[in-house]
């Protein structure tokens, strides 16, 4: 019943999240290849302008172009990190509404106790947005049950939370979608950076056993060549980390005002019916 409630519009913009990672992800990795092979892998970076040789000193763009082939996988995951940093705080924003939620949550609560439903409406068309998507839904079934008969006040109070719960339930998805996609670049980027650091440091001493001699210079550049792979992951993963408890805070924040207010319809129904 409620599912129908659904309007093309949000329908439509359900589609476009759901496909948006099977866009994002692939053009974020394609964009660091291009990104690892075109600039840092630019003859100007290493000597001689020959990018297989070593890197000019104090050239970190070299130094990265030698950190091996999962520089690009990690410049992959910081990318990936960025746009869906930014996709969330746009979605949450929307979510948010025109308002402080705060203060919208006030405003209902003020109507609600002088019973003016329709202005209460009215309001959550103003902010619009996720919770007000979830209040104006149990505030329509609020004022649908005050028309209804034959229903005792308990049935008419447990339609409204129901109702609440069923607008809830379909808004959560939407504010947490892409989340995973974080938690697990949080998790895997510091092992693939130490991944793409041990198989560097497997190259500078393989090289090294089969140079003879033991050459200080090049160990040395070998080493931290590899560690660029560790700072990449390191870095890419507390970006992530970060961000995700950033969102996860402010979802669980609009989840705590959608039950506030849920909370206030049924409670004022159940005080304002006899």
């Amino acid at each position: 019943m409620t599912a129908a409630k659904t309007t093309p519009a949000k329908q439509q913009g359900s589609d476009i999240s759901s496909i948006f990672p099977l866009i994002a992800i692939p053009a974020c990795f394609l964009a660091s290849t291009l990104v690892y092979l075109f600039v840092f892998g630019d003859g100007s970076h290493f000597i001689d302008g020959d990018n297989t040789k070593d890197p000019n000193p104090g050239d970190y763009l070299g130094t990265i172009y030698k950190g091996g082939f999962v520089v690009p996988i990690l410049l992959g995951t910081l990318f990936i990190t960025i746009v869906f940093v930014i996709e969330r705080f746009i979605t949450l924003n929307t979510a948010a509404g025109a308002g402080k939620v705060d203060s919208f949550v006030r405003t209902i609560k003020s109507f609600l106790d002088k019973g003016d439903i329709p202005s209460a409406i009215s309001a959550c068309d103003k902010q619009k947005g996720a919770v007000a998507n979830v209040v104006r839904a149990g505030l329509s079934k609020y004022a649908e049950m005050e028309k209804v008969t034959g229903m005792e006040k308990d049935e008419k109070v447990l339609a409204i939370q129901k109702e609440v719960e069923e607008a809830t339930t379909l808004e959560l998805p939407m504010l947490e979608k892409n989340l995973n996609i974080l938690a697990t670049i949080a998790s895997i980027a510091t092992l693939l950076g130490l991944f793409g650091t041990v198989l560097g440091m497997i190259r500078s001493f393989a090289a090294l056993a089969t140079a003879g001699a033991p050459d200080s210079t090049a160990l040395a550049t070998g080493i931290s060549e590899a560690l660029i792979n560790t700072a990449l992951g390191i870095g890419t993963s507390a970006i992530a980390i970060i961000f995700y408890n950033i969102f996860t805070s402010r979802i669980d924040g609009m989840t705590y005002r959608i039950d506030e207010a849920g909370f206030s319809l049924t409670q004022t129904y159940a005080s304002q019916h006899h």
